[in-house]
């Protein structure tokens, strides 16, 4: 084509746009062609699932709250409903009825439904030691075990029992036990000797009821070899063989949220605390930290490496315990209970 030949650059133009867009064509790699196919980039689907807690809302939860808050189930790829736990709906039940897919129980608990007849595995042990006490006043003349002799001791319910019955069988003890409710009024007011306490909830109720730790005699049952291993995630055994891959990401998910709390201890109260007051619960935030940090030392004891993992000797130390006491006929094998969903 001629400089100043204005027919021939008419007639030229379309073509050479056609070419310059043909070439910038050429220079789109496949990978990108690919990448920018309609719905390609969508997100993919949440998997819903729901989770219970045994008990009402309480930092003895807020790696499960702060998973959630925090999007870490999300990530996972989850969309997890949290149910409000507590007395009225047990996750052995919940999890019997399909209305949970998860739900969290003390060993003792689990294996009492699962020789009962519920299917339960274990997908990760998170508190692997036991936080339970018995609490006297050193007032009422209680300074050891041979002085609960013939005393009037509250205690939970039959999961609960075991280790106190073990303990007084152990001292050679005889006591009247009678049921405890969910406060230790009985103690304050000098109707039982001693008292059912959790080391992160009851016994610091007791503190802020005006007590100094030198006022009262703690049998620690961990340290009076009755270490029983307490919260851990359960699902049912149906659960995990149809879809390993959400039991391993909900598990890895909420070590995640345990672990961002233990480390964010403020936030972690503030997520804690809404749960609290959205529930209209009688509890403050002095409470609730003293017992996010119990739940701290107890669940990082053993180091992080080990959040998941259920020891095979306390298992079977709590399977004969349980037989032994008549609460339970037998217990499983212990790989069919644990079926662990961390570090695959």
């Amino acid at each position: 084509m001629a400089f100043g030949d204005r027919n021939n650059a008419t007639l030229a133009a379309p073509w050479a746009l056609l070419l310059c867009a043909l070439l910038a064509w050429a220079a789109v790699s496949p990978a990108a062609l690919y990448a920018s196919t309609p719905g390609e980039n969508a997100p993919r689907p949440l998997t819903r699932v729901t989770f219970i807690p045994q008990w009402e809302p309480q930092a003895q939860f807020a790696g499960y709250y702060a998973a959630l808050a925090k999007g870490f189930y999300r990530e996972a790829g989850l969309d997890v409903v949290v149910l409000r736990g507590g007395p009225s709906r047990p996750p052995s039940r919940m999890l019997a009825e399909r209305k949970a897919d998860f739900g969290t129980m003390f060993l003792a608990s689990a294996l009492m439904a699962r020789d009962a007849g519920l299917d339960l595995v274990n997908l990760a042990q998170l508190v692997s030691h036991s936080t339970l006490l018995l609490v006297a006043k050193k007032s009422s003349g209680i300074f050891s075990a041979r002085d609960l002799n013939g005393r009037v001791v509250s205690l939970w319910g039959p999961e609960f029992r075991v280790q106190p019955y073990m303990f007084f069988r152990r001292h050679g003890l005889m006591v009247d036990a009678v049921p405890q409710g969910f406060t230790i009024d009985l103690l304050l007011r000098d109707a039982v000797s001693a008292a059912s306490a959790m080391r992160y909830n009851e016994l610091h109720a007791i503190l802020n009821a005006g007590y100094d730790l030198d006022e009262l005699t703690i049998f620690d049952l961990a340290k009076e070899g009755l270490d029983f291993p307490e919260d851990g995630i359960y699902a049912l055994r149906e659960t995990i063989e149809r879809d390993p891959e959400t039991c391993h990401a909900f598990v890895t998910a909420s070590i995640r949220g345990w672990l961002w709390a233990f480390e964010n201890e403020k936030e972690a109260l503030d997520i804690v605390m809404s749960h609290v007051n959205a529930a209209n619960l009688p509890t403050n935030r002095v409470h609730q930290q003293w017992m996010l940090r119990e739940i701290k030392r107890v669940m990082l004891g053993d180091g992080a490496a080990q959040l998941g993992q259920l020891d095979q000797k306390a298992f079977e130390t709590v399977g004969r315990a349980l037989v032994m006491e008549g609460l339970a006929a037998t217990f499983p094998p212990f790989e069919e209970f644990h079926v662990p969903s961390v570090g695959k």
